[in-house]
Order: structure tokens, then C-alpha cells, then sequence
């Protein structure tokens, strides 16, 4: 029997997140021990050891936690990205890094909010979504929730005045379908993406194609599709509210850490980016990234070595790797001569069960002075079999890199039929700690990179 306050279809809703949002154990493996998923035992020489022994998976999932659930969604150029490079840049300071902040512009961002007004939606993910920029912006609105089915061809109730009406989007379709909707005096629309091909979910969106809409307008992720339509199967009201913001004149930054060696001495980076996509906390991709680089940043910080180290989180990558892009663009040739490596991590812990394969991913598809160092890394620690590549693959700040002829790679677990066989969480609202980190993925691929780096930056 349903209450109709909402209280039993909550909990049949979110039966089980307790379970669900518990925070992953943290793996506990001696250097020599055999790792998970490895094929044979390490094989560790005392560099290995020094980067192996000062690992933490639990401070980096303390910062983890701040990005993807204190922070959230870090859009490129908004507030939100603006408060993690705060924090990443106030960490690497406490490491004793000379830190900066490198700021550029990025283009105008239009999002939305979503809230359940009676508890009726699951609350173990993100309900950010996208807002049209030809939608009424910076407003709030709320009232029940109607579905009209597929936007091209709705079938309207009575009751749609003082309503959020619900449809399934064709880019088509929407202009007509806004127009009429507002005139039939509904408060916004809520546009539905259509479902892609398992693995991948539809992620949220900003509407394009509307001018002067006077209703906000969003675009939802496929999973937060499913939930509102499962919520409406079963309750005869689900209110919720949506609030829209307009963000203009955006600034990104790149945020560097360096510890100088020798005077013009060779360079090695490790890096990621902090940014996440609309409706997505980015805790694999790439909160995982970033963790790793800020804690071997911490690592480093206590060996010397006489290579200059520079740890860089790279901003606004989801929109076109534009940070990093910026940051070589300003590189002097005789910079860009020093580099010996760029170890790129992006996605490096993913939970979901396929993924058991450590991509060595290169724009040119050769193999590089970075490629080679995790290859033999990987096989030190026992992750030979696991390892596949160098294959050839942009779409990560290694490509800013490799296009002016610097060394370097991005290194990722995905599934093993292909690099672009990725997580269902990939991009989405559930892309959380509880639901898509593992820190033993996580642990092995800061121990890959840490073993590689430091080989790489002792050599020369």
C-alpha cells in the first residue's frame, strides 16, 4: 500500500543506499605482496619501495570526498571549479610547492538544479542538470510534474497550467514544443535525452535551438530520466522545483605545482584535469586523476631527485582540453625541450567490474619515454598482463602535449574490448565515490605512475 505523502515510495526508492553510499575499503597490500588482479609478485628495487611505502589511497580519498561530494560538479569557468582549484592549490602549497594558478578564458555556462520537494527522488546522486540558454535563466519555478510523452508528437492532459512538463527531446522538436507547452501555462520543461547503447548513458545537457523562451527549459542524464518516470509510476503527484543560473565572462585556471631542480635541468609532470561535464561529481572522471597527482605531489615532496617536478591539474578539459592546450601554448620552445615525460591520468579507479585493463593511451599511437616507463613499471609490480599499449587515442590533456612533439601518454583502467569501452557512470550523475571508485584501482595506479615518474625523473 503507498502512502501518499511520499514516504514508502521513498523508501522502496532508496532501498539499499546506506549500503550503497558506504565509503570503499581501503586495500592494505605489503610492498612485496601480490596485488589484486596481478598475474605475478613484485619485483620492487628500493626507488619503487621509497614511492610504494609513502602511498595513502585514504588521504587521497579524503581529498576525493571534498571534490566530488563537498565541491561536486566543477563546471569549467563557474564557481564550483573555481572553489577546487582553491582547494588543489592550497594543498600543494602545504607540500612546499611553488603553486600557481593560470587562468584563461572559457565560454559562457547555462545549468539547473533539481529539487524533490517531498523526498520522492533517490538522493545518493547529483541532480545538477543543463538549462537552455534561450530558456528564462536565473529564475525558480515549481509544481507537479507532467509527461507528455515524446515532444514531437505530445499528448497533453488537462492540467498542465501551473505544471513541469516532461517530454522526450528531439532538437527538432523543441521549439514548437516549448512554445505550446508555455502557452498551455506550464511553469518549465524538463526535455528527456534518448537512451544510448549500453554501456553508455545519455549525460545532461543544455538545450540548444530555443530564442526568448519564457519558461526555463533543461536537459536531464538518462538515469535521472529513468528516476522521475519511476517515481511517477508509482505517485499521482511528484512536485519538484528547478532553478536556473546563467554564468558569463568565465575565467578557468590550470593549477601548477613545481619543485625546481637544476638550472635548466630536464622536466617531469604528472597531471590531470579537475573538471567535470554537467550533472556529473567527477569522481572518477577525473576527481581520481586529480587525487593521484596530488598525492604523489605529496610523495615527491620529500625525495629529492634533480629533475624539476611539476604537478599540474588541468581546468576546462571536458570542453575541448582547453587548459592544457593554453598552458603549452605558452610553453617557450626551450621549455618544451626539457620535458622528458607527461604522465596523464584520467579515469584511473573506476569501480565497475569490465574495466580490467590499464590503457597506455598515445595521440601518435608510438610509444614514448612515457609509455616505456609504466610498461616497465608495470611489470616490477606485477602488472604486465594488465597493461595494454601504447594505443593511439587522444581526448585527454596527453594530446595538448604529444601535438607539439613532448612526450607523453594518458593512462586510464577501462574495459578490455577497447579504450572506449567505458563505465556506465561515464559522464553521468552517478559518476560518485560509493557508486564508481575503487581505491584498489586507485592504489595500483598511483603506484604504476609514482614507480614510472620517479624512474623517469632519476634517469635524467
Amino acid at each position: 500500500m503507498t502512502d501518499r505523502s511520499g514516504l514508502s515510495r521513498r523508501g522502496l526508492l532508496i532501498a539499499g543506499v546506506a549500503a550503497a553510499t558506504a565509503v570503499p575499503v581501503a586495500p592494505a597490500w605489503g610492498a612485496d605482496e601480490l596485488r589484486p588482479g596481478a598475474v605475478t609478485r613484485p619485483k620492487l628495487d628500493k626507488y619503487d619501495r621509497q614511492i610504494v611505502s609513502g602511498l595513502s589511497s585514504d588521504r587521497a580519498l579524503q581529498h576525493l570526498q571534498v571534490l566530488s561530494e563537498r565541491i561536486g560538479p566543477r563546471i569549467g569557468g563557474t564557481p564550483s571549479e573555481k572553489r577546487a582549484a582553491d582547494y588543489i592549490a592550497g594543498q600543494l602549497d602545504k607540500f612546499g610547492y611553488r603553486t600557481k594558478l593560470e587562468p584563461f578564458p572559457v565560454a559562457d555556462k547555462f545549468l539547473a538544479q533539481i529539487t524533490d520537494i517531498r523526498g520522492m527522488l533517490p538522493d545518493d546522486l547529483c541532480w545538477q542538470a543543463g538549462a537552455a540558454p534561450g530558456g528564462k535563466l536565473d529564475v525558480t519555478v515549481e509544481g507537479p510534474v507532467r509527461d507528455v510523452g515524446p515532444a514531437s508528437a505530445p499528448v497533453w492532459p488537462a492540467d498542465v497550467a501551473g505544471a513541469i512538463v516532461i517530454a522526450d527531446d528531439t532538437a527538432a522538436a523543441r521549439p514548437a514544443f516549448v512554445a505550446e507547452a508555455a502557452a498551455r501555462g506550464a511553469v518549465g520543461v524538463i526535455l528527456l535525452p534518448a537512451d544510448q547503447v549500453f554501456p553508455r548513458r545519455a549525460s545532461a545537457f543544455s538545450p540548444s535551438g530555443l530564442t526568448g523562451a519564457p519558461i526555463p527549459v533543461i536537459g536531464v542524464a538518462q538515469v535521472q530520466k529513468r528516476l522521475i518516470r519511476e517515481a511517477l509510476a508509482v505517485v499521482t503527484a511528484l512536485p519538484l522545483r528547478i532553478s536556473t543560473a546563467a554564468y558569463r565572462g568565465l575565467i578557468s585556471n590550470n593549477v601548477i605545482g613545481e619543485r625546481r631542480g637544476k638550472s635548466d635541468g630536464p622536466i617531469v609532470m604528472v597531471s590531470g584535469h579537475y573538471d567535470s561535464v554537467i550533472g556529473a561529481p567527477g569522481a572518477n572522471d577525473d576527481g581520481s586523476g586529480t587525487v593521484l597527482t596530488m598525492e604523489l605531489a605529496r610523495v615527491f615532496s620529500r625525495i629529492p631527485v634533480d629533475a624539476t617536478l611539476r604537478f599540474a591539474l588541468w581546468g576546462s578539459e571536458e570542453q575541448g582540453l582547453i587548459g592544457s592546450r593554453y598552458h603549452v601554448a605558452q610553453l617557450p620552445q626551450a621549455q618544451r625541450d626539457r620535458y622528458r615525460a607527461v604522465f596523464q591520468n584520467d579515469m584511473v579507479a573506476t569501480s565497475w567490474d569490465p574495466a580490467v585493463t590499464y590503457w597506455l593511451l598515445s595521440f601518435t599511437g608510438l610509444a614514448n619515454t612515457a609509455t616505456d616507463a609504466v610498461r616497465a613499471a608495470g611489470q616490477r609490480l606485477g602488472y604486465d598482463a594488465q597493461l595494454v599499449g601504447p594505443v593511439e587515442r587522444g581526448a585527454s590533456d596527453h594530446q595538448s602535449f604529444q601535438e607539439v612533439g613532448i612526450a607523453a601518454a594518458n593512462f586510464s583502467w577501462r574495459g578490455e574490448l577497447a579504450p572506449s569501452y567505458l563505465e556506465p557512470p561515464y559522464h553521468s550523475p552517478e559518476d560518485t565515490i560509493a557508486k564508481n571508485v575503487s581505491l584498489e584501482r586507485l592504489q595500483v595506479s598511483m603506484e604504476l605512475i609514482g614507480c614510472a615518474a620517479y624512474a623517469v625523473a632519476r634517469s635524467s
